[in-house]
């Protein structure tokens, strides 16, 4: 199939559950792609994809979508033990893949995406949407603009509800999950790698967490990491889980100024929060307008609008799978770091992998 094409990008979507209809939803709603194929695993959400979205092929198992809807791209939303498996499965196929985070539950898993996705010439994209906010992206851009001078600082700070369960209970199970910090804290561990890009990759993770289960103590919902960065800036990524409703912040400063964003609402999935970003420029403080609403539904919207056009040449990806790979490698480095409870060196860490 020609990727130039006029015509819209055949996707087909692996997984139905709760995020996965909000992806479905972005895909039918992107004038560049064409929502042909899902793969459900159960028979209920086959039999609701089925009525959602009576143009599509309905598939109970995924192998078979791979093989026979001739997909131009695949977008797999699963529990994130089965990543490898289905990822891998569509870049062998020669399709482009986008894969929500995690990239993988270890860095072998991510190397092995990559290789595969060079040998096959495709994109693999990694779903760090948070990247084509409305307000979060308006953020990196006035960094990179040199609102704020040098970065120096970066808090990346969550307050939220516990998480859902997953399907069969799988984000509570630390065997299928991996950690906790695999699950949000990877998106600001991302952020604040994004933002702090001028002075240079992390060097050094340190973190610490607890659990509010006595009887999980594995499952850790309260987090906080400080990463160090070659250029001697640092960022603070922290997270509970023992809270209420979705608060999201974001405050950078550097040598000349500092931005403080702020994202909240009743649920993440929220079509109606309250946000803003507000900027001092080392005199005075202004509210920044954000041009367009923000939250993860409509970055997700924006997310595939990006996959299509990157697809077709037009734009570049907005996280790469290498990106993707250095969040999952902070992530597991952050975990080490809690469970040896001392800083733990990039450089030694990557070294062991």
């Amino acid at each position: 199939m020609n990727n130039q094409s006029s015509s819209p990008l055949r996707f087909g979507l692996i997984g139905f559950g709760a995020w996965g209809k909000h992806h479905a939803d972005a895909i039918q709603k992107c004038a560049e792609t064409e929502l042909v194929a899902i793969a459900a695993a159960s028979e209920e959400t086959a039999d609701s994809a089925k009525r959602a979205y009576p143009s599509a092929r309905v598939f109970r198992d995924y192998r078979q979508l791979i093989a026979e809807a001739q997909c131009n791209c695949i977008d797999v939303v699963v529990p994130s033990y089965l990543h490898w498996e289905i990822a891998s499965e569509v870049l062998r196929s020669g399709t482009h893949l986008l894969l929500e985070k995690p990239m993988g539950l270890s860095l072998p898993e991510c190397d092995a995406m990559i290789d595969l996705a060079r040998q096959q010439s495709v994109l693999l994209a990694v779903g760090h949407e948070l990247r084509l906010s409305s307000m979060w992206g308006l953020a990196k851009d006035m960094i990179d603009d040199g609102f704020i001078g040098q970065p120096l600082y970066a808090l990346v700070e969550l307050s939220r509800n516990p998480y859902r369960l997953g399907a069969n209970g799988w984000r509570y199970d630390i065997q299928r999950v991996g950690n906790w910090i695999l699950e949000e804290p990877i998106h600001f561990f991302d952020l604040a790698r994004w933002y702090m890009s001028a002075s240079g990759e992390p060097v050094s993770i340190f973190a610490r967490a607890n659990s509010s289960q006595p009887n999980h103590p594995e499952l850790q919902d309260n987090f906080s990491a400080i990463v160090n960065f070659s250029g001697g800036a640092y960022a603070v990524v922290s997270q509970t889980l023992c809270a209420f409703e979705h608060h999201q912040t974001i405050k950078v400063t550097g040598t000349k100024g500092a931005l403080w964003a702020s994202w909240s609402g009743a649920m993440d999935r929220t079509r109606h929060p309250t946000f803003s970003l507000r900027a001092f420029d080392g005199k005075t403080v202004q509210t920044v307008p954000i041009e367009k609403m923000t939250g993860e539904l409509f970055e997700l919207e924006d997310q595939v609008e990006r996959v299509a056009a990157a697809i077709k040449g037009l734009k570049p990806l907005h996280c790469t799978a290498e990106d993707g790979r250095w969040s999952v490698a902070m992530c597991l480095a952050a975990q080490a770091s809690v469970d040896q409870g001392c800083k733990i060196e990039m450089a030694e860490f990557l070294e062991k992998i």
